[in-house]
């Protein structure tokens, strides 16, 4: 009864305090200043005691109808590693017009050596505007005195002429939120589709009430007799009616990161506005609800996109003389891939839009994702191959809730032959042709063709990342293991090994390496090849030394035959998740590792051969040992076969990697012979 009651009545008090809580901007309190630990959650770093978004619609003559965004956030720090919260950053688009961003204040609350509240001020040092492409600006805040047990709160309005794209409303973070609302309100003309997302259940309240907005109108009248204009300017009352959104969640739980996720945003509670149609009195209806193929459609029309696709006067005696001879659909594709790879330099900027255009960024050897990969599709069609665009929304962008232009923000190209589509990425310099980027392996992608038509195409790698392991070890007197490991890599793995080292020198290799794989082994004579020879698999050697695989124990030596290769801890610790498992990629990892019997010792047992699969051919461990003269030989394989488990097979999962480590730890035992 007594732990019970305690809970009970540390509840009451935390609902007493959030009851109590001014949530006025500059109304920071004492209490939560003094709060050591969040509550709920006292592993949190960080907690945001209030957010607050309202939107609503204005009009003027010279701009007609835009949004006005007021965002209002209070975060509490709680130590050094929730100091990241103390950042910010306001995206503000560029097109057919611009945000605006107005009214930006910031200030740190702490307390002071009497017990006071003090507060230190945003400055114009702490605010930060950067470029990220025409189409986006981004201010940058940076929190001023940002210390342990601060609290943080900011405030600022955006003025957006965009209403037909409006920024999810976020309800979770990777921190707990105590409180959090929204007000959506539209005019009736106006109507928007709600779509929601995330584990956390909400409701979505709405109410109709009348409007009465006041603006000004000049207008030009022109005298009888000299046509001179003269501006008049009139104030004119329109009523309407408006219906507003309400959402309003108390302390929502912190998402928690856990291994495989991919991107935690695109699990996150939220919820978005969809416009589905404009319906003025007077005018006809415009309906705005679409489909992919009219967002395809649109996409392949803006002059950026479908237009960069027909140039081709710049690349064609390159290009000629490139193919020269070659005769081969799948040659001409790899040596288009490989030419338009070593010229062009991504400059770091995603888009599906051209930013230079093909024709000037082929010139300066540099340009955004569609600046490369449009001029690669047109490459690829000059050589009458049938190639296409594909739209991407990479992971950290998030999979699209409905048809929209903006759940795109990258393209990359297919090319289609008689035994399938092979994908390219031509910003991708260490991978070898068909391998993309963890990033880009999202879901699905949205291939436009020249005819107009669209179809999805599974952007899921078909073909395995796969290590290859040849293991010579032996044991010595003294009990260390020494040896010899040969590894090959190809795929994704390649990919990553050749991202990771191929900018490092030996001694950097090594202890980049070692911290990496967590060996627990002395490595020495580290040896990459291949990391810039893409049509080969990258390859390592290395020779080791464990000092602690062997026990001896009674005059019986005991050891794992994987020495420190063994797995030791499941990434799997949770019994339940919410969302399904991201491998990115198919994975294969063998093992051929050889044990010399030390002599004066015979084997006295060994563990038993197995033969482990996570149901309809997901996965599979294998693992075979037997002794071989004065050897033991193990042969184990692991295979991941697809980039997706779905999370009702947590489970089996789970359980699947429990069952692999208890035996690659398992042990041999040696007895004297």
């Amino acid at each position: 009864m007594k732990p019970g009651l305690l809970t009970i009545l540390a509840v009451l008090c935390f609902l007493n305090t959030s009851v109590a809580q001014n949530y006025k901007f500059g109304k920071v309190s004492k209490e939560e200043l003094l709060q050591k630990e969040h509550p709920a959650d006292p592993t949190a770093d960080a907690a945001i005691l209030y957010r607050e978004t309202k939107t609503d619609f204005q009009y003027t003559q010279d701009s007609g109808w835009y949004m006005v965004t007021d965002y209002f956030v209070r975060i509490k720090i709680y130590n050094k590693e929730g100091f990241d919260w103390a950042n910010t950053t306001i995206d503000l688009y560029k097109g057919d017009g611009e945000d605006k961003l107005l009214g930006l204040r910031g200030y740190t609350y702490y307390l002071g050596s009497d017990g006071k509240v003090e507060e230190v001020k945003l400055r114009n040092e702490g605010i930060f505007e950067e470029e990220s492409t025409k189409y986006l600006t981004q201010t940058k805040i940076t929190m001023p005195d940002v210390r342990e047990g601060c609290v943080i709160e900011y405030k600022y309005t955006v003025n957006s002429p965009f209403i037909f794209s409006i920024d999810e409303f976020r309800f979770q973070e990777t921190i707990p939120v105590d409180k959090v609302k929204v007000l959506f309100t539209t005019p009736e003309y106006f109507v928007y589709k709600t779509h929601q997302r995330g584990w956390v259940p909400y409701k979505v309240n709405s109410e109709t009430r009348e409007r009465t907005m006041t603006y000004r109108m000049t207008t030009q009248d022109l005298t009888a007799l000299q046509g001179i204009g003269i501006p008049e300017t009139t104030t004119r009352e329109v009523k309407f009616k408006e219906d507003t959104y309400t959402v309003e969640l108390d302390n929502v739980p912190a998402i928690k990161e856990e291994a495989y996720v991919g991107n935690l945003n695109n699990y996150t509670t939220a919820l978005q506005f969809e416009m589905s149609f404009m319906d003025f009195p007077g005018s006809p209806l415009k309906t705005y609800s679409t489909t992919w193929e009219d967002v395809s459609k649109s996409i392949y029309r803006i002059d950026t996109f479908g237009n960069e696709l027909e140039r081709n006067n710049y690349f064609e005696d390159d290009i000629e003389n490139l193919l020269s001879g070659i005769s081969k659909p799948e040659e001409k594709a790899a040596r288009i891939f490989a030419y338009v790879t070593n010229k062009m330099n991504w400059n770091g900027y995603p888009g599906f839009f051209t930013n230079e255009g093909v024709k000037s960024a082929y010139k300066k050897g540099s340009g955004n994702v569609a600046d490369i990969n449009l001029m690669l599709v047109a490459m690829l069609r000059y050589a009458n191959l049938e190639a296409n665009p594909v739209l991407v929304s990479t992971k950290s962008h998030g999979i699209p809730l409905f048809p929209t232009r903006n759940g795109f923000n990258y393209v990359i190209a297919a090319v289609e032959f008689p035994q399938g589509v092979l994908l390219l990425d031509a910003t991708n310099k260490d991978a070898q042709i068909g391998v993309l980027k963890s990033s880009v392996l999202n879901w699905q992608g949205r291939v436009i063709k020249k005819d107009g038509t669209s179809g999805w195409v599974s952007l899921s790698s078909m073909i395995p990342a796969v290590k290859s392991a040849m293991v010579n070890a032996e044991i010595k007197p003294d009990l260390s293991v020494v040896g010899k490991a040969q590894n090959r890599f190809t795929g994704n793995y390649a990919f990553e090994y050749r991202t990771e080292y191929k900018s490092l020198n030996e001694d950097a290799q090594r202890k980049t390496f070692e911290k990496e794989e967590a060996n627990q082994a002395e490595l020495s004579n580290l040896q990459f090849e291949n990391l810039n020879s893409l049509e080969k698999p990258v390859s390592l050697e290395y020779d080791f030394e464990s000092l602690d695989a062997v026990e001896d124990v009674a005059g019986k030596l005991y050891f794992s035959p994987m020495i420190f290769m063994a797995t030791k801890e499941n990434p799997f610790t949770p019994d339940t998740r919410l969302y399904p498992i991201d491998y990115g990629y198919p994975m294969k990892d063998r093992y051929i590792i050889n044990i010399s019997i030390p002599e004066g010792y015979k084997v006295e047992s060994l563990p038993e051969n197995t033969v482990y699969n996570l149901g309809e051919d997901t996965g599979s461990f294998r693992y075979l040992i037997s002794e071989v003269g004065n050897k033991l030989q193990l042969s184990v394989e692991f295979a991941i076969n697809k980039s997706f488990i779905a999370a009702d097979q947590y489970g089996n999962l789970k359980k699947f990697y429990e069952l692999l480590i208890a035996k690659e730890n398992e042990k041999v035992v040696l007895s004297k012979a």
